[in-house]
């Protein structure tokens, strides 16, 4: 049967019509050799589209051109792994181009990775990788199932004889348990001390931290009575302190404080990266605490406070230095340049692990 000749101009027509609709294939970000980072978005609508990144000092205007393409190209950067998204009028947008983004609740971010001239510490390298697993506990202290990430080191004997210790790792406050993999790269970063032989085989395990509708408010028992358990159930670890650690990052910083100094017959390693600790729990057990110092610092075999110079917690961090060194307690402080970052967050870590379980 042939086809009616009318049809096709009305074929041609829809044809040009969907692929002038369809936007143009782009490709953002592009790191460029010398570290510069062009950044591509479409649109023929918007008034303004402006460039927000943790590499900046301030957003930057994208310009556009005929075809509705904004762009703009940022000078070289420090190699690293930085979050950033787009303003596109007065919304934010992670970039539609770009499948890595950043694991946050509340905040839509993408990311872009700069390589350095030389590995970096969190970068893929020529060496044995271990495996990360997603895994549900029942947590009975919040009465629902729960989602944590476990980290085991190349080479992992799930049969063991020899028990491997625990890292516990916690998130900031609207991350997610994805965080400290996608963002933090925190099994690259043991992967590569591992195979230097600057860090010890352990097992990271990262748990989803965020309580709904207050902060956290039960997580330190959930961290006692549920995933601990859970663990030891589950997989060849130590059971005793010296084989556990804790460490977090903002509010889990914070709630490494809580879990760590109020359970030191639990964990006998304690590392707080930028701890954000207004919040009640914190409150509660540190306003009126007179430990026993002397006890305490034989407990603990490390207890360290991570943060940046140009922190926003800087202020209160310091002030709770001051508290625990008031207290008689060994605390062994790392300050350094750069913000409230994942990218110090990485720095932290790596400092951290070389330290664990000596």
């Amino acid at each position: 049967m042939k086809r009616p000749i009318y049809l096709i101009p009305a074929l041609l027509f829809f044809s040009v019509t969907v692929l002038a609709q369809r936007p143009p294939a782009i490709s953002s970000p592009d790191v460029h050799p010398d570290h510069s980072i062009t950044f591509r978005y479409f649109s023929k609508k918007a008034q303004k589209v402006t460039l927000n990144g943790e590499f900046l000092k301030a957003p930057v205007s994208m310009t556009n051109d005929t075809s509705g393409i904004w762009s703009v190209t940022v000078p070289p950067v420090k190699p690293d792994i930085y979050p950033y998204s787009f303003w596109v009028d007065s919304v934010q947008i992670a970039d539609p181009n770009n499948t890595y983004i950043f694991a946050n609740e509340r905040f839509k971010r993408s990311i872009v990775d700069i390589p350095g001239d030389q590995p970096l510490v969190h970068s893929l390298q020529n060496v044995p990788h271990g495996k990360i697993s997603y895994r549900y506990y029942q947590s009975t202290t919040l009465g629902t199932t729960r989602q944590l990430l476990i980290y085991t080191p190349p080479g992992f004997n799930p049969t063991a004889k020899t028990k491997y210790p625990v890292l516990y790792l916690i998130h900031g406050g609207s991350d997610t348990e994805e965080t400290w993999t996608k963002v933090g790269r925190a099994n690259l970063i043991a992967d590569n001390l591992m195979a230097q032989g600057k860090a010890k085989p352990m097992l990271i395990v990262m748990p989803y931290g965020n309580v709904r509708p207050s902060p956290m408010p039960d997580f330190t028992k959930d961290m006692i009575n549920d995933i601990i358990p859970f663990v030891e159930a589950n997989y060849p670890v130590g059971k005793d302190s010296k084989n556990r650690a804790v460490a977090g990052f903002s509010v889990g910083g914070g709630q490494t404080l809580n879990i760590g100094l109020t359970n030191p017959d639990k964990f006998a390693y304690v590392c707080s990266y930028a701890p954000y600790t207004a919040t009640e729990e914190f409150k509660k057990n540190f306003s009126d605490w007179s430990p026993n110092a002397d006890q305490l610092n034989k407990q603990l075999k490390l207890f360290t406070i991570s943060v940046g110079t140009e922190d926003f917690l800087l202020e209160p961090v310091k002030q709770n230095i001051a508290m625990f060194n008031e207290k008689g307690l060994k605390l062994d402080t790392q300050i350094v340049p750069g913000g409230h970052t994942w990218m110090n967050c990485k720095l932290y870590l790596a400092t951290t692990l070389p330290l664990l379980f000596k």
